[in-house]
């Protein structure tokens, strides 16, 4: 990927839907310039997909953190398993360090959320865990 490749994605991070006549203006490019280096990105897989973020995905879990969580054992892919049932659960991460999973988690309350971190921790296998909660998100490229 060259600098021309660099600034095109960031300008896709920043907006998606901009139509490819946009797209070449911003870049000082050609729109079938555009369009051929989108084409090449995405079949070499440096573009893996497009998404949408819709009020919906915000505000439905207004409450939400990441979960540390360690297990004693070999116990992970059955706490991973049990992790992924919970509604509140949007996604698991193993890693490496300290912690050996990561939960992000989402709620409409703290209340709610409080309660999902007590069931997780009440897994047998968690040995130890910490939280954060997030407070503000920005996406890479968004202003």
């Amino acid at each position: 990927m060259d600098d021309t490749d660099h600034r095109l994605i960031a300008e896709l991070r920043r907006d998606g839907r901009a139509a490819l006549s946009d797209l070449a203006l911003r870049l000082g490019l050609s729109r079938a310039t555009v369009r051929a280096r989108m084409e090449r990105l995405a079949a070499r897989g440096e573009i893996a997909g497009f998404t949408v973020l819709t009020r919906g995905d915000v505000t439905a879990s207004p409450v939400r953190g990441l979960m540390m969580i360690g297990i004693e054992g070999r116990g992970t892919d059955r706490i991973m398993a049990r992790l992924l049932g919970l509604p509140a659960v949007q996604a698991v991460h193993s890693t490496n360090g300290r912690w050996d999973l990561i939960a992000e988690i989402g709620t409409a309350t703290l209340a709610e959320f409080d309660e999902v971190l007590a069931r997780i921790r009440s897994f047998e296998g968690v040995s130890t865990s910490e939280t954060n909660l997030m407070l503000t998100t920005r996406r890479a490229g968004r202003r």
